[in-house]
């Protein structure tokens, strides 16, 4: 079998945990990274900002636990070339636009995207300006994963049929090779939110599902100012701009949306979205609220309730959505889930319902029905960095590897 070579542009926070994620898995044979600059005073700094992590720990650590010993060492200054972990690390560290990163040249056929630059997959690939995903495909890709949620610029456009948003364990298996050139992982907190909506529209008793609604309380990124900074032109949210060391901060997420493409069902519920961004280093928490018409038992009980809800997502977890959902009943705090490696954890103590009896007035008559109606609320952990988000990616990574 040919030697599998796999691409990673750009060295930020989830490009370094995906060579992690992929050093720990054996899908790829070698490595090649693109800075797209010069990185210190030598390549012996790029070794150590990647075998270092200040809220993951050192990587000898996440590979091999306690008692392990990391081999991260340069073998060639001039060439990029790293050795870690027994495998070629090759660091890239001249170009910035993805049309001009010569992937052809060292054998990478896949490669993720980890800069979060590229969003529109309608962009043309020679973008000689500010680039495009599709730049990646001239460079000799042949599949681009994108770290974050395609965004259409243009309204005027429709989503290529090249492109298309997938998320590991609830779509991926909708890939099909020689059709799918581009390929969005989603986010961490759509992929989050997925994992905590899908057992719900499966589920007999609470498909039918009225309207949504999510907040996520989101650790703190960097694409926000460490202190208070000054605005750029247009900047539309002035929130960004202030300190996230001491602050909480209202921001905008687009989870809710970007699910539509994975799961189409989501179209039919209202369903609004918001996040609050807190000095916190990793570990988020999507709280969901829904609202279903539901349905009495003979004793006059509602049939949704915290024990039910609870009990479809036990019932995914052993099933479907094995290793990829859990469900405590511990009494967590975020710093417990740094690491999980679960899509989402559910935080069974505090799902908690509410039914009421909504009257209606009969169409043409003076009369009304009283309808039952049942409101969740339910609350589910993820490591918006490593465990939720880079992990699954990985796998989809992984799985579009082995349809070549």
């Amino acid at each position: 079998m040919a030697s599998r070579v796999l691409g990673i542009n750009a060295l930020g926070r989830i490009g370094k945990l995906t060579l992690w994620y992929h050093l720990d898995r054996d899908a790829f044979d070698s490595f090649v990274m693109n800075a797209g600059r010069g990185i210190g005073k030598s390549l012996d700094a790029v070794a150590q900002y990647l075998k270092k992590d200040s809220t993951y720990g050192p990587l000898s650590r996440y590979l091999y636990g306690q008692k392990g010993e990391l081999e991260c060492r340069v073998v060639d200054e001039e060439k990029g070339l790293l050795r870690i972990a027994g495998k070629d690390v090759t660091i890239l560290r001249s170009e910035r636009n993805p049309k001009d990163i010569p992937w052809r040249d060292y054998g990478v056929d896949i490669v993720v995207d980890c800069s979060g630059k590229f969003k529109d997959p309608t962009t043309p690939a020679d973008d000689a300006k500010k680039g495009s995903i599709r730049g990646h495909l001239l460079g000799g890709a042949k599949v681009v994963v994108n770290s974050s949620a395609f965004k259409i610029k243009d309204k005027s456009k429709s989503m290529p049929d090249d492109a298309v948003m997938l998320i590991y364990g609830i779509n991926h298996e909708q890939f099909v090779p020689g059709t799918h050139t581009m390929v969005s992982a989603a986010s961490c907190t759509t992929t989050g939110l997925a994992h905590m909506m899908r057992p719900l529209l499966n589920n007999e008793l609470t498909k039918n599902m009225m309207t949504a609604g999510m907040g996520t309380v989101h650790a703190v990124t960097n694409t926000q100012s460490v202190l208070d900074s000054v605005p750029k032109e247009d900047e539309k949210d002035l929130r960004k701009k202030r300190s996230i060391l001491n602050n909480i901060i209202i921001t905008s997420t687009n989870a809710a949306k970007a699910l539509e493409p994975v799961m189409p069902q989501m179209g039919s519920i209202g369903f609004m979205a918001d996040s609050l961004r807190i000095p916190t280093n990793t570990a988020s928490l999507i709280v969901l609220n829904a609202t279903f018409q539901t349905e009495m038992d003979a004793g006059g009980r509602p049939k949704i309730t915290q024990d039910v809800i609870n009990k479809i997502y036990e019932e995914a977890a052993a099933g479907p959505a094995k290793n990829l959902l859990k469900v405590s009943y511990e009494q967590n705090v975020s710093s417990d889930m740094i690491g999980e490696n679960a899509a989402t954890v559910i935080e069974a103590l505090e799902t908690h319902t509410r039914t009421g009896l909504i009257p209606v007035k009969l169409p043409g008559t003076a009369e009304t029905v009283e309808i039952p109606v049942t409101h969740a609320k339910i609350f589910g952990w993820y490591d918006n960095e490593l465990g939720s988000y880079t992990h699954r990616m990985g796998e989809l990574t992984a799985y579009i590897a082995e349809q070549f």
